[in-house]
């Protein structure tokens, strides 16, 4: 008897690329180990937003503040500074050029307090004082004051937001730059402005943010690719990207240099990879022209990345493949979705990319369980109205290992959800069918439901 209909499942698209809170990185750490400590915290974020609609940013703190300046251990000011202490550091900001550096850093330092935010923004001429440093051609003077508006970008307050605006094209002018540092603290200034408020995407699109980035991504800074990343993604998770945002980055071709970067320099860190995973995974989930993706075969391409990175965990123990892994694994499982997808897309590979699915289960259950609901919602697409793939499965021993799954409280119901036997479907093994047959009822899964 043939198998019903079985559902294709399109995963949650709400994870976010970035952490929050403040951190204080000590004077030993190279930029490499400090954006590797980032990345480390990315994880139990991105597994939160998956189920929570939570705005994420980044603040870079990898330079060490004057030696006459403490900051507490949560990364905090001892106590806000009034009114008459802010103004007392933008006048000392005109005197020469040590104490302006000074007076910078103290400012810094005080901006996160978000009542002195709050007092700084309402200074009559602050943010033009501050803007104006930016752009000046003393190196140390215009990085401070980068700093100062990174510092005032990730604030939660839209108002504090919003008064950056004036800044936003100068931060886009910075991203052709020469020097690395500067254009990497604007990319993730840039990236967490557009976070939260519609009026900033609204303004940083006429200024040209999709082609700033698109030139980013072409740096052969790993970090200003990265950087690049974050900003992309930030503007594609918003709301409005479906309409406004998600069809001019199709139209500027950045898919292909987006699945370039994914599958390349692995070797020397998966920062980028990462990033840009997530940047197709909006794209996927937006469903505004899969049809282009797909014909740049965009779905063998990261279904050999998932058998690279399933070998490479065979034989070698890599920290934070989960960070890659997710991403990449969701934007599969929602191209195999599409109706357009047909079996010719997979060609040979159906086998090897259910083995490598396996290797992802076995390797990140218990830790990473987020990964397993991942990779039970590609196996259920993937095997979807295919008794034949289904057949593929049992042939290569696999169906032992899910069921192992059901001694795991959580897992049972997904196995239920993922395994596309009917009821009665005589799958080779009695004891195997009715196990299946218990999940299912137990799990009470409708065969029209999607994951969205």
């Amino acid at each position: 008897r043939a198998p019903p209909p079985a559902a294709v499942m399109l995963s949650p698209g709400s994870v976010p690329s970035g952490l929050a809170g403040r951190r204080t990185w000590r004077r030993s750490c190279t930029a490499e180990e400090l954006r590797a400590r980032r990345r480390e915290c990315e994880a139990a974020l991105r597994s939160a937003r998956r189920l929570q609609q939570l705005v994420s940013k980044r603040l870079l703190q990898e330079d060490v503040l004057i030696d006459d300046i403490s900051i507490g251990t949560g990364g905090g000011t001892t106590a806000p500074f009034s009114e008459q202490e802010v103004s007392e550091l933008l006048r000392n900001s005109h005197k020469g050029t040590e104490e302006r550096v000074k007076s910078l850093r103290r400012l810094r330092w005080a901006l996160q307090h978000k009542e002195t935010q709050q007092t700084f923004i309402r200074l009559e001429s602050s943010m033009r004082i501050l803007i104006g440093l930016f752009t000046s051609n003393l190196a140390d003077l215009q990085m401070e004051a980068a700093r100062c508006l990174h510092e005032l970008s990730y604030s939660e307050d839209p108002e504090v937001v919003e008064a950056c605006l004036p800044a936003t094209s100068y931060l886009l002018t910075y991203l052709s730059g020469h020097s690395t540092t500067l254009t990497e603290l604007c990319l993730y200034t840039l990236g967490n402005l557009a976070a939260e408020t519609k009026i900033v995407k609204k303004h940083l699109l006429p200024q040209g943010i999709i082609p700033a980035l698109a030139s980013c991504m072409q740096s052969p800074h790993l970090a200003v690719q990265e950087g690049a990343g974050y900003a992309l993604s930030q503007l594609l998770q918003s709301k409005e990207a479906t309409e406004e945002i998600i069809p001019l980055v199709l139209d500027s071709g950045l898919s292909q240099q987006m699945l370039r970067l994914v599958c390349s320099n692995l070797d020397q860190g998966m920062g980028v990879a990462v990033e840009f995973s997530w940047c197709l995974h909006y794209i996927i989930c937006s469903r505004v022209n899969n049809s282009l993706l797909i014909s740049q075969r965009t779905l063998p391409t990261l279904v050999r990345l998932l058998l690279a990175l399933a070998s490479t965990m065979t034989t070698t123990p890599v920290e934070g493949l989960e960070l890659l892994v997710c991403p990449v694994v969701r934007c599969v499982s929602n191209l195999l979705a599409e109706e357009e997808t047909c079996g010719g897309e997979l060609q040979a590979e159906p086998e090897c990319l259910l083995r490598a699915v396996f290797v992802f289960i076995r390797n990140f259950l218990p830790k990473h369980f987020f990964i397993v609901q991942e990779c039970l919602w590609l196996l259920n697409n993937l095997t979807a109205d295919d008794p034949t793939l289904c057949s593929v499965l049992l042939g290569l021993d696999l169906f032992p290992s899910l069921l192992q799954l059901l001694h795991c409280q959580k897992a049972s119901e997904l196995v239920g959800d993922s395994t596309n036997w009917g009821w009665d479907w005589d799958i080779g093994s009695g004891a195997a069918c009715s196990c299946c047959t218990a999940v299912r009822a137990k799990s009470g899964f409708l065969a029209d439901r999607t994951w969205g």
